[in-house]
């Protein structure tokens, strides 16, 4: 039998109306969107299932509400995935931007501590550490502060990541095996404030990224975007087990 599709729900056939306006460029940023009242005589709906629509496009970060003006067109940011490993410069030039980078540190380095730890070297072992600013259309959108074994990457050093990001090197020389992530909200010092370009004080997401390629840890590193620029999302796929019916679901720096 052919497949059929059941009809989308009042509520969904408006988000779907939005969405679609916004993708087509008809609705740009900062663009107000018509209200409740306009878009239930649109759509022959309650008020109550244009608010539903308009709360839940809200809440995904595709509108914003202004008390007492309106709703508008959100300005969209970057999501930031929380379950993979991607190269930022891919991730950038999909959305059709330009990547750019500064390359504000690369060395070696004796390990201190903490670091050795995590690279699970001796604490007096040397370890390459890199210091980049990756940008978007010129506007910094993250800090990446690494660590590298180099067992696993021995002429990280010598590697021009103005042309080629670290991320993509180490995925060549030292394919990724196993990943271990530690996300947090931190108030950046100054220094970092300023190579992200921040004024005045403003929450940024951290990612504490640990990376392995067989049995060898290959890098620590961590990632600082500013918070109005990146929101995280996530996929997991859960273990299947005997269950009245299947349950999938995924959730959207």
């Amino acid at each position: 039998m052919p497949a059929t599709s059941l009809p989308l729900p009042p509520y969904a056939r408006i988000k779907q109306h939005i969405v679609e306006q916004i993708e087509a460029g008809e609705w740009a940023v900062n663009d107000q969107v018509p209200s409740e009242n306009q878009l239930a005589a649109q759509f022959e709906v309650s008020r109550m299932t244009a608010r539903r629509a308009i709360l839940e496009l809200t809440q995904e970060g595709m509108l914003v509400r202004s008390q007492g003006l309106g709703t508008f067109v959100a300005e969209q940011k970057p999501a930031l995935p929380v379950l993979e490993v991607r190269n930022i410069a891919e991730e950038i030039a999909q959305r059709g931007h330009r990547y750019s980078n500064r390359v504000l540190q690369l060395e070696r380095v004796t390990a201190p501590e903490a670091i050795a730890t995590a690279l699970d070297l001796s604490i007096d072992k040397s370890v390459y550490h890199s210091l980049i600013l990756h940008l978007d259309n010129e506007v910094p959108v993250q800090l990446e502060d690494r660590y590298v074994n180099p067992r696993v990457a021995p002429d990280y050093i010598q590697q021009d990541f103005s042309r080629e990001t670290p991320n993509a090197y180490l995925s060549r020389v030292a394919p990724l095996t196993a990943v271990e992530h530690t996300i947090e909200a931190i108030l950046p010092d100054t220094r970092v404030a300023g190579w992200l370009g921040l004024k005045g004080p403003q929450a940024c997401l951290q990612v504490l990224r640990r990376t392995w390629s067989g049995e060898h840890v290959v890098t620590y590193a961590r990632l600082i975007h500013p918070g109005d620029r990146y929101r995280l999302t996530g996929h997991a796929v859960m273990p299947t087990r005997p269950a009245p019916a299947k349950i999938s679901g995924d959730q959207q720096p």
